[in-house]
């Protein structure tokens, strides 16, 4: 099936000053009803919140929910007794299942934090809520995909309710990368963070995103030293 492209301009726009948001998918006040989800992926936020600045504490619920630091630092507290700071390099993941209430702050008082939030329909509605958080060697994705999400029975990453694996990757300019799907029936979402790169025919730039539903390969060529993430997702029933 042909690919679903989402150029960087074209996505939600939201200026609270302290908060600067760049919504792929419908999200708050952003309502696009062509863009509501891609499989299993519901949202897919591109954040920036300036020093000192954050979210107050705010409910979630049978969602799980993964923030990517790219600039700065991120400091999370929330119900069920958990706190930590996480930089670029660190993957967190939350699972709200039942009911979670969280926190989200710039940890530095002097520089912005830009990250991405990312949130994932759960297989099971009802799951027990949990966090956690790890640092990812980036020197591992050098022309490689590093999976930093993955499922529970994966030994590979942060694991979610929910069988989606994600990957970063860091391309240099002239390589190619494969990536496997392993939700052929569903999809693989591609969001460029830096860069450009060329995938299966599809010309994306610097914070592009691309929907590639029921496909079997990608072949990745980096035009420019590139940073990509690769969201592997099922279609939801």
């Amino acid at each position: 099936m042909e690919a679903v492209v989402h150029k960087a301009n074209t996505r939600g726009k939201v200026d609270f000053g302290w908060l600067k948001s760049n919504h792929t998918f419908s999200f708050g006040s952003y309502m696009n009803p062509e863009r509501i989800r891609f499989g299993s992926l519901r949202v897919l936020n591109d954040d920036i919140v300036a020093p000192g600045r954050g979210f107050d504490p705010h409910p979630h619920q049978d969602m799980e929910i993964i923030s990517i630091p790219i600039k700065g630092a991120l400091e999370h507290k929330d119900s069920i007794g958990t706190s930590g700071v996480i930089t670029s390099g660190e993957v967190q993941v939350m699972s709200a299942g039942t009911g979670i209430v969280h926190s989200e702050y710039n940890h530095s008082e002097t520089d912005p934090v830009n990250f991405l939030q990312i949130w994932v329909i759960p297989d099971k509605r009802g799951a027990q809520p949990r966090y956690d958080q790890k640092k990812f060697l980036p020197e591992d994705r050098k022309n490689r995909f590093q999976v930093v999400v993955a499922p529970k029975e994966s030994p590979e990453g942060l694991w979610i309710n929910q069988n989606a694996w994600f990957s970063l990757g860091n391309a240099e300019a002239g390589k190619e990368l494969q990536y496997e799907s392993r939700n052929k029936s569903g999809g693989v979402y591609a969001f460029l963070i830096s860069g450009k790169v060329n995938i299966n025919g599809t010309e994306l730039s610097t914070r592009d995103g691309a929907g590639f539903p029921r496909t079997d390969l990608l072949k990745v060529n980096a035009l420019e030293d590139s940073e990509l993430l690769l969201m592997d997702v099922p279609e939801i029933q």
